[in-house]
């Protein structure tokens, strides 16, 4: 008899996560200590969410869209050619496309198998989890339109960084035999050949992609909602009981001293992308310097756990320690100059 009972289970975990349980932690710590707080709070989360919505639905759709054509698969081409242009290329597919880490994964694995340059897997990772549809168009609800659009342009450029410093450094102990061990061709989600089939932009021909439409969206509507719900839980404490001028006076001034302390902060606090986006918002607000809110941004998306962990896994530890030098070091330059430009 078929088991009917193992996706009840599952359905809950998606709900009942540790974002879910931190909100309601917050508001159960507001309650106690600041029941008039309370009501206030949750009503600004609400109407946070409701001016972020359309954003939300096109984020959802727009992923919901790639995952099912296919369009991960040009991921592949950006490994294809010389190691200059593939440094470009990998640095430009992973600042502007989104992946899924059940995939990507055993996709770097595999490539560095064949022995694909490190240079050009550098740029990809440093790249991939600064930006992607999904978090665009949460970055323009929350930020600006011009701030997500620099964010982009910063996240290729810090991929470009890392990949063609990796590339002149090849020859050094650092990079000299960089894996763990030789990592096998296949993955989690047994592919064999990851990102190797053509896309299919027509997809609702297809019943099994439609599916995955459907699997997709629901998928990414529960992952933003339940990040962002958080995120402006937690701005509206901020909001009420952090000084603006305390945040105006350690990270508003805009030099590089503001830059890098934003990068430093950034590197071991960071949530991810979208549940960072409306609390920087929130902190600029507040007097955070636009260049301090970059780098702060860029930092920590690199060495958000998801992101690291996808490295840690597959290099030795001095090259894991070059991917996140690359990123401090290339989040503070790109941070000042958006605040130079801002």
């Amino acid at each position: 008899m078929a088991d009917t009972t193992t996706p009840v289970p599952a359905q809950r975990r998606k709900f009942l996560d540790g974002a879910w349980i931190a909100s309601i932690a917050v508001l159960v710590v507001l309650a106690v200590l600041d029941i008039a707080q309370l009501w206030p709070t949750i009503t600004f989360a609400a109407n946070a969410l409701l001016h972020t919505a359309p954003f939300i639905a096109f984020a959802v759709c727009a992923v919901a869209y790639l995952k099912a054509t296919g369009a991960e698969n040009l991921l592949a081409k950006a490994f294809e050619g010389n190691p200059a242009r593939m440094i470009v290329m990998a640095a430009l597919l992973g600042g502007l496309s989104p992946f899924c880490s059940c995939e990507v994964i055993p996709f770097i694995a595999a490539l560095l198998a064949v022995g694909a340059p490190l240079g050009a897997v550098m740029a990809f990772w440093l790249a991939s989890p600064l930006m992607d549809p999904a978090m665009f168009a949460i970055t323009t609800g929350a930020i600006s339109f011009e701030f997500a659009l620099a964010k982009t342009i910063a996240a290729v450029a810090l991929g470009m960084f890392g990949g063609f410093g990796t590339l002149m450094l090849s020859g050094t102990p650092v990079f000299t035999n960089p894996l763990r061990e030789k990592p096998s061709v296949g993955g989690c989600c047994g592919v064999k050949q990851p990102f190797s089939s053509q896309p299919i932009w027509r997809f609702w021909t297809e019943r099994n992609r439609l599916d995955i439409f459907r699997s997709t969206a629901l998928d990414n509507a529960i992952f933003l909602l339940k990040w962002l719900t958080l995120a402006y839980v937690i701005e509206a404490v901020m909001v009420h009981y952090m000084p603006a001028d305390l945040i105006a006076s350690v990270l508003g001034d805009g030099g590089i001293g503001t830059v890098i302390l934003g990068a430093l902060v950034g590197m071991p606090a960071y949530l991810n992308g979208y549940a960072a986006a409306p609390l920087v918002a929130e902190l600029m607000d507040q007097g955070m310097a636009a260049g301090a809110a970059m780098s702060f941004m860029l930092a920590g998306g690199v060495s958000c756990i998801p992101a690291a962990i996808a490295v840690w896994a597959l290099v030795k530890p001095r090259v894991f320690a070059a991917y996140l030098s690359f990123a401090l070091a290339g989040s503070v330059i790109a941070g000042m100059a958006w605040q130079i430009l801002s």
